[in-house]
């Protein structure tokens, strides 16, 4: 017994190494690199470089005293924000006539990039700016329009790159100023519009969009097929002919800190305190839509709004969840109801002529892979009307299916076999006490609804849940609950739904025993490595109880940093091996992939290590489990002198007494089988020895032949 704990202890120590070099390359930070190797390499024979100009921070590189180009870096001129909440410094450089030469990323901060998806990515995507002007007008993904030159995103990090792209342009077009290369813009010499923040009208909502102080964005899905024609998206999730004219996104956006515009939509007591939040040169736009969802998932996961950009001249300003807050409702006259409406500050570092015309971007992306995707991004022109402003007013932009909705039509085949499995499921424990009562059927049918949750709710579906739901979902309670965002996925609404009622009635075993896509494949792996003969470890039960508690630490854990940042919270929730495992099918970098076949392999010796001693999502669910309402599995006072079902439990969740601990139990019925099985259960057949024993041998034999 002591080698066996050895044995298994070993299995601990390497699973611990995987998980230390897991989260060191979690907590890698990118090294910053120094401009000189670059600028050398670009400029060969170039003359030793001086310091940076002292007006505005850029080298003028020379050869034999002539200039033949210029350096500079991003930081030193436009500081954008990106999504780790820091600028991404690069060094672009340029010949004497604008043109590029080359983008070298410098310094970035960026977790998706530090985890996830492999750096180099970031640094092709700079690559793309070699030969590129500072006359050109460069946008990310989509095709090319309107004399836009466009350069190929990167899939999962759509926001970092878009940072890069504002930040080289703006930079590139400042030094290009300063120099020369273009001529002063009138924006820059003409002073800015001014609001006239005294002027309001009691309007309602006809008026407020006829006049164009509230703008729409419609499109349908015939749109956004034809964005998406000529990319490798062209045919995916494709409307048929009956389908074009559906609607896809209706979204109106306004200026809201305008008098007229504000108060009317927001109330007076609104309005001011919309105002008193302000502070200097910040200004609010108001978002509110139906369809498509403009916020998307990426600001609970990582803080920031990777759907919208507003665009003002050179200027583009992306949000983080620090500068949004939520529209519960709005008191103007004749309003639509919509799904989402968000307020959005844009502050004062962005330099914002808030009397100026600007853009809303609205991205959208189509999934052709299993982290790959296409972008596509539709603008719509913004300007105010001349009452508030000297200005003219430019056309309206043009309308109702939610876009949840479109998704639960896309994916009904899936939702009615989710459902009716979930249907079964219940039929199976309502109806445990007959089933359990033919092991063989019993075995046999628990291997196939296993086998069906890792293929089709795991691999097919992506349906694995995760301790980052439960992080987000109290998120949503404590910043003003939408349905809306969790609608948007079916298959873990659906399943949500099933485990918070599972939970209620007989606690967290449902899940984790018949649902948890990775807990089946445990317990498949461990099954096929039983009828191999593979031997089995088990720790003693003092010892296996004490690790009860290191899941329910690194819950707490998780909590802890999820309360001061989802982004790094979402790093180390990579505890869970589900993402490596189901939604990227192990094509990732190879600390995650040795990790997550790390527990498969420890798995074969000792069944659901992982789900005993580390989920952190198990610990979650066991929490509110005290609270169930039934406790159906049955027990029988001589249970604890027995122990044959504890011997026989194979997560080792019934104490030596005989009781079961139903935060830990995974509800896999096989101590029911037991239970019921006069032919294994010692009570069972000493009860069928004493009946025999009482029975005389005639009486026997008439019994016999009544049988026969």
């Amino acid at each position: 017994m002591i080698n066996h704990i050895k044995k298994l202890g070993m299995c601990f120590f390497i699973l611990g190494l995987m998980s230390i070099s897991h989260f060191s390359h979690a907590l890698f930070i990118s090294p910053a690199k120094a401009p000189e190797p670059f600028i050398a390499q670009t400029f060969p024979g170039a003359d030793p470089l001086t310091a940076k100009n002292s007006e505005l921070p850029y080298w003028t590189i020379t050869k034999a005293g002539e200039v033949i180009g210029y350096a500079f870096e991003t930081n030193d001129i436009a500081r954008v924000p990106a999504y780790s909440g820091e600028p991404i410094n690069t060094l672009v450089l340029m010949d004497e006539q604008g043109t590029f030469l080359g983008a070298k990323i410098l310094e970035h901060h960026e977790p998706i990039l530090l985890v996830g998806l492999p750096e180099h990515l970031l640094f092709d995507f700079a690559d793309q700016y070699e030969g590129l002007s500072i006359h050109d007008s460069v946008k990310v993904g989509g095709k090319a329009s309107d004399g836009k030159v466009n350069i190929d995103a990167i899939s999962g990090a759509t926001v970092t790159v878009m940072v890069v792209n504002v930040a080289v342009m703006k930079a590139a077009k400042i030094v290009a100023r300063h120099i020369g290369l273009l001529a002063m813009l009138d924006e820059l010499v003409v002073p800015p519009s001014i609001v006239k923040q005294d002027y309001f009208v009691k309007a309602d909502w006809q008026t407020l969009t006829g006049d164009g102080s509230i703008r729409k964005l419609y499109l349908n899905r015939g749109h956004i097929d034809e964005a998406f024609t000529d990319t490798i998206a062209e045919h995916v999730d494709e409307a048929n002919a009956d389908e074009k004219s559906e609607d896809f996104v209706e979204l109106y956006y306004a200026q809201l800190d305008i008098p007229t515009i504000g108060k009317n939509l927001l109330g007076d007591s609104e309005y001011q305190w919309l105002i008193d939040t302000l502070k200097p040169d910040e200004h609010a736009v108001i978002l509110m839509g139906n369809g498509y969802s403009f916020k998307g998932s990426g600001y609970v996961r990582g803080g920031i709004f990777d759907r919208i950009q507003i665009h003002q001249k050179d200027n583009g300003i992306s949000f983080r969840d620090t500068d949004h807050y939520r529209v519960n409702d709005i008191f103007i006259e004749g309003a639509p109801r919509f799904y989402e409406m968000s307020i959005f500050i844009i502050r004062d570092q962005h330099e914002f002529d808030s009397g100026g015309e600007w853009a809303l971007e609205l991205l959208v992306r189509r999934q052709v892979g299993p982290i790959d995707g296409v972008f596509t991004s539709f603008e719509a022109e913004y300007a105010l009307p001349d009452r508030y402003i000297d200005r003219p007013d430019p056309p309206v932009i043009e309308a109702e299916l939610p876009l949840w909705q479109q998704v639960w039509l896309d994916r009904q085949v899936a939702i009615i076999i989710l459902l009716i499995s979930l249907g079964i499921l219940t039929l199976v424990l309502f109806f445990q006490d007959i089933l359990v009562r033919y092991p063989r059927f019993f075995h046999v049918f628990r291997a196939a609804f296993l086998t069906y949750v890792v293929i089709f709710i795991g691999w097919v579906q992506f349906g694995q849940l995760s301790i980052v739901n439960v992080f987000t979902f109290l998120q949503t309670l404590a910043n003003g609950f939408k349905w809306d965002l969790f609608l948007l996925d079916p298959m873990l609404f659906i399943l949500w739904g099933f485990v918070a009622m599972s939970i209620m009635l007989w606690g967290r075993g449902v899940f984790c025993g018949w649902l948890c896509p990775f807990g089946a494949l445990q317990e498949l792996i461990n099954e096929a490595a039983r009828k191999l003969k593979i031997k089995q470890y088990e720790l003693p039960f003092s010892v296996h109880e004490r690790l009860w508690a290191i899941k329910y630490m690194i819950l707490l854990a998780l909590f802890g940093l999820s309360l001061d940042s989802m982004a790094v919270a979402e790093q180390f929730a990579e505890v869970e091996p589900f993402k490596t495992t189901y939604l990227l099918k192990f094509d990732r970098e190879w600390p995650f992939v040795i990790y997550a076949v790390g527990l498969l392999i420890v798995n074969i010796f000792t069944r659901k290590v992982y789900c005993r001693y580390i989920c952190p999502l198990g610990a979650a669910l066991a929490i509110p489990s005290g609270v169930r309402l039934f406790d159906w599995l049955k027990r029988r006072n001589e249970c604890g002198p027995c122990n044959t079902c504890a011997t026989e439990c194979e997560i080792q969740a019934i104490h030596p007494d005989g009781t079961i601990n139903l935060r830990e139990c995974h509800h896999c019925l096989d101590c029911q089988v037991t239970y019921y099985d006069d032919k294994k259960c010692p009570p069972l057949m000493k009860m069928a020895r004493k009946r025999r024993r009482k029975i005389p041998d005639n009486e026997k034999t008439i019994d016999i032949k009544q049988v026969s």
